[in-house]
């Protein structure tokens, strides 16, 4: 299409309303996009953190034992006997 001045652009033959409208929301919706999947990397990185925090409080407690290489060997396939 040609334009001849930037209000016959903007107007887009009477469709401005819907074409622009369509193009905010599109871009609106990909902004949240990547804002929820910062969000979301964050909360399991942060999860992550924690639970190997609490293992390894757990494993310096006197009385608890932790558990050796030897105990995860049989959860290992490719492990050499």
């Amino acid at each position: 299409m040609i334009w001849t001045s930037a209000s016959e652009f903007w107007a887009m033959g009477g469709y401005g309303v819907y074409v622009w409208g369509s193009m905010g929301v599109s871009a609106a919706l990909m902004v949240l996009e990547v804002w929820l999947a910062r969000v979301g990397r964050r909360q399991a990185l942060d999860a992550v953190c924690e639970a190997m925090d609490a293992a390894q409080e757990e494993a310096h407690e006197p009385d608890s034992v932790a558990p050796t290489a030897s105990a995860y060997k049989s959860f290992n396939p490719g492990a050499a006997s």
